[in-house]
């Protein structure tokens, strides 16, 4: 068994942390696990990528092009622009909730409408679950948790060879004390919509 993970999204927003939940269940679930992460002005808003590659002979971190079982979009763009590492069997979790980039703020570039961005990701492959996971982070209880909510979307997803009660264990793990119980409410309503919304 081999199940490749691709995270994509902008700094600030936990993917570095969900990939760590990602691994660190993975190791203790007995499996091989290879990481590797690409971030450059990450503090300031830019690209975040990491790969997460577990199973058995694990022989590089890396993920080739349209090898990636999950895409996992913490941000719609950034999603959109990783669709060369799927297949037309992979699997597509991405929050709607754009971050708007310094050009755009600055009116030199524009946004491109989110409906537009989602269409391309369904004409790339239809095996999207989109939610607004930023929206459900609040109801939780804090937007911060945004990442947690898309942990337990992915838990959800059909083929993922992690349980649910062991992600969020891994997760829990991460979290400061303090944070526990809004986590899980994040992490659960994630799993819920992710589970409602199975293309």
């Amino acid at each position: 068994m081999k199940y490749n993970i691709q995270l994509v999204g902008v700094g600030g927003q936990g993917v570095l942390l969900a990939s760590a939940v990602l691994g660190n269940a993975a190791v203790v679930e007995g499996l091989e696990v290879a990481m590797s992460e690409v971030h450059g002005m990450a503090q300031r808003g830019g690209s975040v990528q990491c790969s997460v590659r577990m199973g058995r002979e694990i022989l590089s971190p890396l993920i080739p092009l349209g090898g990636a079982d999950l895409l996992l979009g913490f941000e719609p763009v950034e999603t959109c622009r990783s669709l060369n590492m799927i297949n037309e069997d992979s699997h597509i979790v991405t929050n709607v909730t754009p971050v708007v980039p310094i050009s755009v703020s600055a009116g030199q570039d524009k946004y491109p409408p989110v409906d537009e961005v989602l269409t391309a990701i369904r004409d790339v492959n239809p095996n999207l679950i989109a939610m607004d996971a930023t929206a459900l982070a609040v109801k939780a209880g804090k937007a911060i948790t945004a990442n947690s909510v898309l942990i337990g979307a992915i838990s959800a997803v059909k083929g993922f060879p992690l349980s649910k009660d062991r992600m969020l264990e891994s997760l829990l793990e991460v979290v400061p004390a303090k944070a526990r119980d809004i986590n899980v409410r994040a992490f659960e309503l994630g799993y819920q919509e992710a589970k409602g919304a199975e293309p």
